[in-house]
């Protein structure tokens, strides 16, 4: 069982933690505590160390799967940790709000895609199970921006497919 959790960035980003996380988020956010939900790292010992060792230590750090995420986290708004979690992908954290994970908002600063079927922006290439995801999440409410750094403006996902499209 962890500490409470004031989730203050829900994120996409499949490079998980790395420089814009680390120089950009966590002291615009005031971040204390970063959850890594990746089934892939949670299960695999190297990258789990290369993350930690990544992170200063005054940050904590969690990392496991969507399951136990879910099931073991009790996160909330408004007190606890402030806390940054991190996906390394969409379906993970659509998976995770199935599960009953609630956010309102979904960050979504890197995602390379080999196959994928759109550009939204140079860092964001999405495939149509991507598009899925996405829409499956507006549809439950959550608002899904397009953002690398807290300093640039945050693109509404929709307005930028409506504009590619047109």
């Amino acid at each position: 069982m962890h500490h409470s959790l004031d989730i203050a960035l829900v994120r996409v980003d499949n490079r998980l933690v790395h420089g814009q996380i680390l120089e950009a988020w966590i002291p615009y956010i005031k971040a204390d505590c970063i959850v890594v939900v990746d089934d892939l790292t949670a299960s695999d010992m190297f990258r789990e160390t290369v993350i930690r060792m990544a992170v200063p230590r005054e940050i904590a750090v969690i990392v496991c799967n969507v399951e136990d995420f879910v099931k073991t986290t009790p996160f909330q708004t408004g007190s606890g940790h402030k806390t940054i979690v991190l996906f390394g992908a969409v379906a993970p954290a659509r998976k995770a709000f199935e599960l009953g994970f609630r956010f309102d908002k979904l960050n979504i600063g890197n995602i390379y895609n080999d196959s994928y079927t759109i550009c939204c922006t140079p860092s964001v290439l999405l495939s149509e199970n991507d598009i899925h995801d996405i829409t499956l999440l507006r549809d439950a409410g959550v608002r899904i921006e397009l953002r690398r750094v807290p300093r640039e403006k945050p693109l509404d996902f929709f307005d930028v497919v409506r504009s590619i499209k047109t």
